[in-house]
């Protein structure tokens, strides 16, 4: 069960994108790493794969570490530390540690 998905807001609180949010693109939790949209854009220089992908000097995003984020709650749209309880069943669910607000 891991604290950040797919798809949830995060604020970047390291690095020389301090202060930006994003939506989540990809978790890569063996690597402890996630890709967010508009952040830590790196130049990449592509080989020309077919007529869709041109090839050049393209703009991407690469991975940052998971520590370097924070998750932004929905309810009081700040940035929030995430704890877990039991929902029926055996369930779990994520919740805010500021305003106790489910996140799931």
């Amino acid at each position: 069960m891991h604290r950040i998905r797919r798809e949830d807001t995060v604020l970047v609180t390291k690095g020389k994108d301090r202060g930006r949010t994003g939506e989540v693109r990809k978790v890569i939790p063996k690597k402890n790493r996630l890709i967010v949209t508009g952040v830590n854009m790196v130049k990449r220089h592509m080989k020309p794969r077919g007529q869709q992908n041109p090839g050049g000097i393209i703009d991407r995003e690469a991975p940052i570490q998971l520590s370097n984020v924070a998750l932004i709650c929905e309810s009081c749209q700040e940035p929030a530390r995430v704890g877990f309880r039991m929902a029926g069943e055996g369930r779990k669910v994520r919740f805010c540690k500021r305003c106790d607000a489910n996140l799931d």
